[in-house]
């Protein structure tokens, strides 16, 4: 079995299962206690936020442990807007962020609030100028991810926070997917990351809280971590998110080279080995284990599920593989694809040999999924006008929408339309980026009874 899915939790290290198991023995105690027990607990507790500190690159007593990554994350938010309230109410958030910060801008919005979303370029990169305009007087706090979780590409984190110290407005920076990779640059205020991405133990968060950003705990407070994490330390947890950390740091110049070798054979042999994928991401500026690709005519679930049963571990943002059944919001910020969509993201040591593999199964099992839903049916049409088709796709999921376009698409002339009519969230993305991907025009968007009416013109 390959697993391919380490940008949502990367396999336990051998140095953090060491440091695990080590600390059980040593670090039960309580590390605020005098007694000898508690001095050790404490000495560990200590070495560890000095190892973290210094791959951060900030003061030891800037940072404190947490119990997640998203705990972090909303602490970080919810103490920088607290401890800039005489300022404003407003925070600024790319429109590809974690769900934790998303969703730490709906409650703020909630509460009263605001928050303004900064678009992003179709490879998922911000613009600092973005962040420039999204500026208010009442601006409290932005927010940026160092690199996005589902399509790897790495953000100007030090430009935006140039722009922001000129404004006056902390940063917080999201370091999940790359602070095992190495420190993030720049000006920023605030920074959080979770242990379970680089090869710690789940359960271990980190936020970083430089001197001078101002910063008032939300909640009950005590006198764990600082008052900014309250209970007892998972110690035994923070020592090896602490040792692993620093072992990845030591093995990441080296491993970096490597994973893009591999996913560099994934971008550029996929197109060919299967036809209609669009390889979505940055091309350069991006993580060196995780590459994303979206196949035409193909549902998320079922080739996620095929390939599986090849020895494949994968994740993938298409509406069909969520509970929501709408696509990831990253794919869609981005405007790319949605439908069929696989994200590979290599863990440290992954072989090459599993990645050849994986390109001598994927054409069999997208073939295979491809042939079980684009059927010899013809689609369904509702209408005819003169030069002029209606697809009446509702009900359907993805990819089923677009595959119908896809076949009637040439009984008009060129020239001539085809309405689609659709109820499913993924039509709104995977409509105009069929129509990217094939040469023809995408109109728009039209009112319907049920849905929406998606308009395409042919020009070939």
């Amino acid at each position: 079995m390959s697993y391919f899915d380490a940008a949502s939790s990367a396999p336990l290290h051998p140095v953090a299962r060491q440091a695990l198991l080590a600390s059980l023995d040593e670090g039960w105690a309580d590390p605020a206690r005098l007694y000898r027990e508690g001095r050790r607990a404490r000495m560990l507790l200590d070495a560890a936020r000095e190892a973290a500190a210094d791959a951060v690159g900030c003061r030891v007593d800037e940072l404190v442990f947490t119990s997640s990554g998203t705990r972090a994350v909303h602490a970080g938010i919810a103490g920088a807007l607290a401890g800039r309230r005489r300022v404003g109410r407003h925070l600024i958030v790319s429109a590809v962020e974690h769900s934790a910060v998303l969703h730490s801008a709906e409650g703020l919005v909630a509460e009263g609030g605001a928050a303004t979303e900064v678009p992003v370029d179709r490879t998922g990169a911000v613009r600092p100028e973005g962040y420039a305009e999204a500026l208010r007087a009442d601006t409290a706090l932005a927010c940026l991810q160092s690199a996005n979780h589902e399509v790897g590409t790495v953000q100007p984190v030090a430009e935006v926070a140039e722009v922001c110290r000129a404004a006056g407005v902390p940063l917080l920076v999201d370091a999940a997917q790359s602070l095992g990779w190495g420190p993030v640059e720049g000006a920023w205020s605030l920074l959080a990351a979770s242990a379970h991405k680089w090869g710690g133990p789940a359960g271990v968060g980190l936020l970083v809280v430089r001197k001078g950003a101002r910063f008032a705990v939300q909640g009950p407070v005590d006198e764990r971590e600082s008052g900014r994490a309250a209970g007892f330390e998972n110690l035994p947890a923070i020592v090896a998110a602490a040792a692993s950390l620093r072992a990845v740091r030591a093995e990441a110049a080296a491993e970096a080279v490597r994973l893009r070798e591999l996913t560099e054979r994934i971008r550029t042999r996929v197109p060919r080995l299967v036809p209609d994928v669009d390889v979505v991401g940055a091309p350069t500026h991006r993580l060196p284990g995780i590459v994303t690709f979206s196949c035409l005519y193909v549902d998320g679930e079922t080739l996620l599920h095929e390939l599986d049963r090849e020895g494949f571990s994968v994740s993938s943002g298409s509406s069909c593989t969520s509970s929501t059944l709408t696509p990831s919001h990253v794919l869609r910020a981005m405007g790319v694809l949605s439908e069929g969509n696989v994200r590979v993201s290599l863990p440290p040591g992954t072989a090459a040999a599993d990645v050849e593999r994986f390109l001598a199964v994927l054409p069999r099992a997208v073939s295979g999924v491809r042939q079980r839903f684009a059927g010899p049916a013809p689609a369904p049409v509702a209408a005819v006008r003169q030069d002029s088709l209606v697809v009446d796709a509702l009900g359907k999921r993805c990819p089923i929408p677009v595959i119908e376009l896809a076949k009637v698409i040439g009984n008009v002339p060129v020239g001539g339309t085809v309405r689609v009519l659709s109820d499913d969230a993924a039509a709104r993305l995977d409509i105009p980026a069929w129509c990217e991907m094939r040469g023809q025009e995408y109109v728009g968007e039209e009112p319907a009874d049920r849905g929406a009416a998606y308009l395409v013109r042919r020009l070939s």
